[in-house]
């Protein structure tokens, strides 16, 4: 009877635990991790070690392996793509953009969404996001430089301040975020710049915030175009035009296009002789040339009446400028106005 006693007892503190917690979850912010797969989905042959990986983890365990989120939000979760983010696409974008539209649009009680993702392509995804996503709520893009199941993994503390970054009041209006090592980052401007943490960065520009252990931190906002404000719909486009990137050099006569090809962005310094008449042919055949520093931090000023018309790439990186470009073109061939978007974004 005694026994029987206790365990009913025992249960009834189970209950009211989880009743508490329950009525405390109420009172949280939604947010839904929407995976793609990357380092942070990594499982090891040989956990424990500095060894390779496969992406195998589903975002239910990606999540669940950092039980601190459900201090900050209530969190659901979508398998988007399990890849790593070398095998992404433009269509990928597309589509990505398309669903976080359609659940922003659909979901009312979303306060923020977080975007798990591979490094070696997290930049341009996140900036695609940035132009494209049509609504002022967070779009917070987070990845990790070690498997989840190697030594030291970053992954769960990296999708802990994403999470807490995503539930913030503070965050909605800055556009697509990059969050990474507890520093946020603003899509337009993200960097990968070394494979390990701290890899990530914003050049010149400065990180807007900081996630501390007392809360999330903003100092400095986006001033350009982006999101809620942007021009760009992908609402009805099912593919995007193709633009290269081209790297100046010396000796170099400029570089082989396809037929295909809308647009070069050419990260350069200043032309040779043979790159200028190489682009103003391609200028002829009807594809826009932008020019950008190889670093993006230079801003160019449009080109002189004597000059051929070239974009003039307002401090964005040859990646950076693509993905604008290739949006641009959606919309117009025009120079003039081409030129008004890249002074705007």
């Amino acid at each position: 009877m005694l026994r029987t006693l206790r365990l009913v007892s025992a249960l009834g503190v189970i209950l009211l635990t989880s009743q508490a917690v329950a009525e405390a979850q109420s009172d949280l912010p939604k947010i839904l991790v929407l995976a793609t797969g990357g380092t942070i989905a990594g499982e090891q042959p040989e956990p424990g070690t500095q060894g390779g990986y496969d992406i195998r983890k589903d975002v239910g365990e990606v999540v669940a392996s950092v039980p601190e989120v459900w201090k900050y939000a209530r969190v659901e979760t979508e398998q988007f793509t399990n890849l790593p983010s070398t095998s992404l696409t433009p269509d990928h974008w597309l589509r990505l953009a398309k669903r976080i539209n359609t659940l922003f649009h659909e979901r009312a009680d979303l306060a923020g969404i977080v975007v798990t993702h591979g490094t070696s392509r997290l930049e341009e995804t996140a900036f695609f996001l940035h132009l494209t996503v049509r609504s002022s709520r967070p779009v917070v893009v987070v990845g990790a430089q070690r498997p989840a199941t190697g030594i030291s993994p970053d992954g769960p503390l990296n999708l802990l301040a994403a999470i807490r970054v995503a539930a913030s009041p503070q965050a909605r209006g800055k556009g697509a975020l990059v969050v990474m090592d507890e520093r946020i980052l603003s899509a337009r401007d993200t960097e990968k710049q070394y494979a390990r943490n701290g890899g990530f960065d914003v050049g010149e520009m400065g990180v807007l915030g900081v996630v501390a252990t007392h809360g999330v931190e903003f100092f400095y906002q986006p001033t350009r175009r982006h999101t809620a404000q942007s021009e760009f719909d992908v609402t009805t486009i099912k593919s995007l035009p193709r633009v290269d990137v081209h790297y100046s050099y010396v000796g170099a006569d400029g570089g082989a296009t396809n037929d295909d090809v809308k647009g070069v962005v050419v990260a350069t310094t200043g032309f040779s002789p043979g790159e200028r008449t190489f682009y103003e042919r391609a200028q002829k055949q009807g594809i826009v040339v932008a020019t950008t520093f190889p670093s993006g931090e230079q801003v160019v000023s449009p080109s002189s009446r004597d000059e051929p018309l070239m974009v003039a790439v307002h401090r964005l990186t040859p990646l950076h400028a693509r993905i604008l470009l290739m949006l641009a073109l959606t919309k117009t061939s025009d120079y003039g106005q081409i030129q008004r978007i890249f002074n705007e974004y």
